[in-house]
C-alpha cells in the first residue's frame, strides 16, 4: 500500500513510494475524497509515471491548476497510446512537456490563430516513424478534441515524441532541427538553386545532415578519405567550398570539432543536388 501525499484532482494524486519517494498516480474517480495520509493501493490507479526531478514534479503540479481533468485524462492516454507504437516505456518529462504545449496550442487555435511551422518537412525527413506516429495520433486527438489541428503542428509533436523516446533534451532537439534548416538555406543561397523539398536528392541530404550533427555530437566520426577529398577539390570547387562553409557553421553551433573527412560525404551530396537541379531547369 502507498500512501497520498496530495490530492491533485479528482483523477490525479501525489503518492509516497517505497522505492521512488513519490509517484504520479492516475486513474477515474482516483483523489476523490482522499486526504493525505490515506493509503492506497498501486494497482487502483489507471497508471503512475515517476517526476524525479523536482522541478518538474512543481510544473506538473501547476500544470493541473488550470488544465482541466478530461484534458490530463486525454494526454495520459495519448501518452500510453505512444508507448504501445514503439513497443517502450517512454521518457516521463512528455506528461509534462507535450500536455503544456499542447493545451496551449489548442488555446491558440480556438482564438483563431494560425500555427506555422517551417522545419515541418526537416522534421518529418529526420524523424519519420516519430512523425508518423505524431499524425495518426493527432487524427486521434482531433476526435477526442473535436477540433483540426493544423498539418505544422504534427511536426511539433514529433520533436516531442523523438524526445521522449531517445531520452534527449528538446531544446538540443530543437536547435539541430533549426541548424540543418539553415544550413539547406545556406546551400540555395550560395548555389543559386531553390531545392525541390520532394527530390529524393534533397531527402537524402537532409537525412546525411542530420546524422552528421548526430555524428558529430556523440564524436562518432567517418573514416578520413584524403585521396577522395583530393579529387572532389579539383573536380568540384564550388560544392568543396561551400562543405567546408557548412562545417563551420556546424562547428560554431554545436561548439566542437567537425571532421574533415564530412567534406567528402558533403560535397558528393551537393554535386548531386546541383546537378539535378541545373538539369531539371
Amino acid at each position: 500500500m502507498l500512501k497520498v501525499k496530495k490530492t491533485l484532482n479528482n483523477n490525479v494524486v501525489v503518492a509516497e513510494h517505497p522505492d521512488h519517494e513519490e509517484v504520479i498516480l492516475i486513474g477515474k474517480g482516483l483523489g476523490f475524497n482522499r486526504s493525505a495520509g490515506d493509503p492506497i493501493a498501486d494497482e487502483q490507479a489507471e497508471k503512475f509515471f515517476v517526476l524525479k526531478d523536482r522541478q518538474e514534479q512543481d510544473q506538473y503540479v501547476k500544470l493541473l491548476d488550470f488544465v482541466d481533468e478530461t484534458f490530463v485524462g486525454i494526454m495520459n492516454e495519448f501518452v500510453e497510446k505512444l508507448e504501445d507504437r514503439f513497443q517502450a516505456r517512454v521518457n516521463e518529462h512528455i506528461h509534462v512537456g507535450l500536455t503544456d504545449h499542447l493545451y496551449f496550442t489548442i488555446r491558440r487555435i480556438e482564438q483563431g490563430h494560425g500555427i506555422k511551422n517551417p522545419f515541418l518537412k526537416e522534421t518529418e525527413l529526420a524523424y519519420p516513424k516519430e512523425f508518423s506516429v505524431a499524425s495518426e495520433l493527432t487524427e486521434w486527438l482531433n476526435g477526442q478534441l473535436d477540433i483540426r489541428i493544423p498539418e505544422g503542428e504534427i511536426g511539433f509533436i514529433a520533436l516531442h515524441i523523438h524526445s521522449a523516446v531517445t531520452n534527449r533534451n528538446l531544446n538540443e532537439i530543437n536547435q539541430h532541427t533549426q541548424l540543418v534548416s539553415e544550413l539547406i538555406g545556406m546551400i540555395e543561397t550560395h548555389l543559386d538553386i531553390k531545392i525541390d523539398r520532394q527530390d529524393a536528392n534533397y531527402l537524402r541530404l537532409v537525412r546525411h545532415l542530420h546524422h552528421a550533427v548526430e555524428r558529430i555530437r556523440n564524436e562518432n566520426y567517418v573514416e578520413n578519405h584524403d585521396s577522395l577529398k583530393t579529387v572532389l577539390q579539383s573536380e568540384y570547387p564550388v560544392c568543396y567550398s561551400l562543405a567546408w562553409k557548412l562545417m563551420k557553421v556546424m562547428q560554431q553551433r554545436l561548439k566542437t570539432a567537425v571532421p574533415e573527412s564530412e567534406a567528402v560525404y558533403l560535397t558528393l551530396h551537393l554535386q548531386r543536388l546541383e546537378d539535378n537541379v541545373r538539369t531539371s531547369l
